[in-house]
C-alpha cells in the first residue's frame, strides 16, 4: 500500500467510501467532500493536509485529512479518515494514523486532537482512536443535535 497527497483521481473514490454504511449523514459527506475539493484547487494552503491510501494498481482504499489547529502552536485536529469496506481489518486505518502521527511529529506538533459522534454508528471509530492510544477528554452534550453529544479525543505525541 502507498500513502500518497490526494490528487484529482481519487475525489470520486472518496466519494463512493463516504457513502458506504450508515456512519456518514449527507450534510457531513458534503462538507468532507467540499475539504477534498478545497486541497485540490489550493494545494500551497497548509490548513487541510489530505492523504490517500492507494492499493495496487490504482485502487484508494482510504483517505485522511489533518492539520494544524488555527491558533494553537503546536496542536493538530485530525478531521476525516475514512476505509473502504472491502479494507476492513486490513491495516489500513492504522496505517493512515500512524502515518498522520509521523508528519505532525515532524511538524514539531505534540498532541492531535479528532472530534467524533455519541451515536451508535460511530462506534466503531471511537473504539479505533481508543485503540491506537486517543483518549476522550471531552463530552459535549447535545452538540450536533439532541442526544448526538460530541465526543473529542487527544492523543499526546
Amino acid at each position: 500500500m502507498l500513502i500518497r497527497p490526494l490528487e484529482l483521481k481519487d475525489r470520486d473514490a472518496i466519494a463512493r467510501i463516504l457513502c458506504q454504511g450508515d456512519t456518514f449523514t449527507e450534510k457531513e459527506i458534503q462538507v468532507a467532500l467540499e475539504l477534498v475539493d478545497d486541497v485540490l484547487k489550493h494545494p500551497s494552503h497548509l490548513d487541510y493536509h489530505i492523504y490517500s491510501a492507494v492499493l495496487p494498481p490504482e485502487t484508494v482504499a482510504g483517505f485522511i485529512c489533518f492539520g494544524p489547529v488555527p491558533l494553537t502552536d503546536d496542536s493538530f485536529d485530525l478531521y476525516w479518515i475514512a476505509v473502504d469496506n472491502r479494507q476492513f481489518k486490513n491495516g489500513i486505518g492504522s496505517r493512515l494514523v500512524a502515518f498522520m502521527e509521523d508528519i505532525v511529529r515532524g511538524k514539531a506538533g505534540r498532541q492531535i486532537y479528532v472530534d467524533t459522534s455519541s451515536t451508535p454508528p460511530y462506534a466503531a471509530a471511537r473504539s479505533f482512536y481508543e485503540k491506537y492510544g486517543y483518549r476522550i477528554v471531552c463530552v459535549l452534550d447535545d452538540f450536533y443535535r439532541h442526544g448526538d453529544h460530541k465526543v473529542q479525543f487527544q492523543k499526546k505525541l
